[in-house]
C-alpha cells in the first residue's frame, strides 16, 4: 500500500507548483503540508516523492521556455562543431549552466544522508525559512538592479548556482530565493535573476528527480500517486512561472520576505505547540 494516497499527491502536486519557483521554498512547504496530512517527512519513500513531483515542475520550465532552451542547445551544438560560433553569448551560457550545476551535485551526493536525515527536520524548515528571508531582503535592498540577462558572465553563473547548496543543505531556505538572493547581489535586476534561476534550475532539479525516481517507485509511492502529483504540478507550475516573471518585473521581494517570517513563526508556534513534530 503507498504511503501517499493519489489524494493526498494532488495536494502535495499543487503545493509543489505553485512554491518551487517563488522563493519561498518549496522543500519547506512540501513538510510542512506532510506533516499536516500525517505523512512522515523522513520516510526514504516520500522524500523521493518530492524530488520526483518537482520534475512536473521542471516540465513546466522546458514548455515555457522552450524557444530560449532550443536556442541555448543549438549554439551550444553548433558551438562544438564549428570553433567559430564559440564566441556567442548562448554557446557560452550553455556551459556556464552545466558548470554551476557540478556543485551542488557534488554535495548532493557528499552530503545525502545529513540531507535526507538530520536536516530534514521541520525545525530547520522554520529557521531556514526566516534566516533566507533576511538574506533575501539584504540582496534587495543591496543590489544595484543595473545588468540584463546579456550582462551575465561565468562567475554569475558559478555563484549563483553555488548558492543552491544553502536549499540543499537547510530545506526553508529555497533554491530559487538562494539564486535569486545571490544575483540580486551581483547588481542582476529582478528579471535576469529570476530567468537565471530558472535556467540553473533546469539540471539540478531534473537530476535530483530521476536519481530518487527508484526510491519513491521503490520503498512504498505507488505509480499512481506519482503520476497525479507530477501532472498537478506541472500544472500549476506553468500559471506561477507566468505569474512570477510579471510580478518581478514591477516589484520588490518583499512580499515574499514577509511572507516567509510569517510562515516560519507559524511553522515554530506548531512545533512548540506539538500540532506537528519535526
Amino acid at each position: 500500500m503507498s504511503v501517499i494516497s493519489v489524494g493526498q499527491a494532488v495536494v502535495l502536486g499543487a503545493v509543489e507548483g505553485v512554491t518551487e519557483f517563488l522563493p519561498v521554498s518549496s522543500t519547506g512547504h512540501l513538510k510542512i503540508a506532510e506533516g499536516l496530512m500525517g505523512i512522515p517527512v523522513d520516510d526514504r519513500a516520500v522524500v523521493g516523492f518530492s524530488a520526483v513531483v518537482q520534475v512536473g515542475a521542471i516540465a513546466a520550465v522546458l514548455v515555457y521556455f522552450l524557444r530560449d532552451i532550443v536556442r541555448i542547445v543549438s549554439a551550444w551544438g553548433r558551438g562544438l562543431r564549428h570553433p567559430e560560433e564559440r564566441h556567442r553569448h548562448d554557446y557560452r551560457f550553455a556551459w556556464w549552466v552545466i558548470c554551476a550545476t557540478v556543485p551542488i551535485v557534488a554535495v548532493g551526493l557528499a552530503a545525502a544522508p545529513l540531507i535526507e536525515g538530520p536536516l530534514a527536520s521541520l525545525w530547520v524548515v522554520a529557521g531556514s525559512l526566516i534566516v533566507g528571508s533576511g538574506v533575501m531582503w539584504a540582496a534587495d535592498q543591496m543590489g544595484r538592479h543595473k545588468r540584463g540577462e546579456d550582462d551575465t558572465s561565468f562567475t554569475d553563473a558559478m555563484l549563483v548556482g553555488s548558492s543552491q547548496i544553502l536549499a540543499l543543505l537547510f530545506p526553508g531556505f529555497s533554491r530559487s530565493g538562494a539564486t535569486m538572493s545571490t544575483a540580486l547581489i551581483l547588481d542582476l535586476d529582478r528579471v535576469a535573476a529570476t530567468r537565471l534561476s530558472f535556467f540553473l534550475g533546469i539540471p539540478a532539479l531534473t537530476g535530483a528527480g530521476l536519481y530518487e525516481l527508484k526510491d519513491a517507485l521503490g520503498t512504498g509511492v505507488g505509480a499512481a500517486p506519482l503520476a497525479a502529483g507530477t501532472v498537478v504540478s506541472f500544472v500549476v507550475a506553468y500559471a506561477s512561472i507566468a505569474w512570477l516573471l510579471r510580478f518581478v518585473a514591477k516589484h520588490s521581494f518583499n512580499a515574499f520576505v514577509i511572507y516567509r517570517v510569517v510562515v516560519g513563526v507559524l511553522l515554530f508556534g506548531l512545533l512548540g505547540a506539538g500540532v506537528l513534530h519535526g
